[in-house]
C-alpha cells in the first residue's frame, strides 16, 4: 500500500538534520544529505499533485452545485404552473424532486469544504517541506566548505564546521514537527430495526416538507 502523503511529510519533517550531518561526517561523504534532499523533492511533487486533485474536486463540486441550484429554482415555477392547471399530482412530483436536488447540493457543499480543508493542509505541507529543503541545502553547502577547508589543512575548516553546528542548533526548533493528516471518525453499526425506524422518520420528514411546500404554492396561486 502506498504511503499516505501526510505520513510521508510527517516522517520527513520528524527527522533531525543534525543526524544527517553526523552521518555525512561519519561517512566522510555528502551522499546521505543529497539523497534526503531528493526525497524531499519527491514528496513535494506528491503534495503538489494531491493539492491539484483536491482543487479539481472542489471546482467540479461548485459547478455541479450551481447547475443543481438553478434546476431547483426552475422546479418551483413548474410546480406553480401545475397547480394553476389543476394538476396537484404533478406539482407534488416537482417539489419532491426539488427536495432531492437540495439534498444533493448539501452533499456537494460538504465535498467543497472537505476539498478546501485538504488544500489548506497540503499548502502547509508544501511550506514546511520547502523550508526543510532549504535548511538541508544550507547544511550540505556548509559541510562541503568545511570538508574542503579541512582537507587543505586550513583553519577555515574549523570555522565552517562551527557554522554548521550553529545553523543546525537554530533549525532544531523550526523543523522538529510533524504534519498531521486528516483522520476519519469511527462509526458503529446499528441493528436492522433501528436503521429501518430512522429511514421511516426520514421518509415522513420528506413527505411533510413536500406537503408544506405544496400548500404554500397553492396559497400563493389562490392569492394571485
Amino acid at each position: 500500500m502506498a504511503e499516505n502523503i501526510f505520513s510521508r511529510v510527517r516522517r520527513i519533517l520528524s527527522g533531525r538534520v543534525e543526524d544527517q550531518v553526523d552521518a555525512m561526517e561519519r561517512a566522510n561523504s555528502d551522499t546521505v544529505m543529497r539523497e534526503s534532499i531528493r526525497e524531499v523533492d519527491r514528496a513535494l511533487a506528491g503534495v503538489r499533485q494531491d493539492q491539484q486533485e483536491a482543487m479539481t474536486r472542489r471546482l467540479h463540486a461548485a459547478r455541479q452545485q450551481k447547475l443543481l441550484e438553478a434546476r431547483a429554482q426552475g422546479l418551483t415555477d413548474k410546480a406553480k404552473f401545475a397547480i394553476a392547471e389543476g394538476r396537484e399530482d404533478l406539482a407534488e412530483g416537482a417539489l419532491a424532486r426539488q427536495v432531492d436536488i437540495e439534498e444533493q447540493c448539501e452533499k456537494l457543499e460538504k465535498v467543497k469544504a472537505d476539498a478546501r480543508e485538504q488544500e489548506d493542509k497540503l499548502e502547509e505541507s508544501l511550506a514546511a517541506l520547502n523550508a526543510r529543503k532549504r535548511e538541508m541545502e544550507e547544511a550540505l553547502a556548509a559541510f562541503e566548505v568545511a570538508h574542503t577547508e579541512a582537507s587543505s589543512g586550513g583553519v577555515e575548516g574549523l570555522a565552517a564546521s562551527a557554522e554548521v553546528e550553529r545553523r543546525l542548533d537554530q533549525a532544531e526548533a523550526a523543523f522538529d514537527r510533524a504534519m498531521k493528516g486528516s483522520g476519519g471518525a469511527g462509526f458503529t453499526r446499528s441493528d436492522a430495526e433501528a436503521i429501518n425506524k430512522v429511514a421511516e422518520i426520514d421518509t415522513l420528514s420528506r413527505k411533510s416538507e413536500v406537503a408544506s411546500r405544496l400548500a404554500a404554492l397553492k396559497g400563493e396561486t389562490k392569492a394571485a
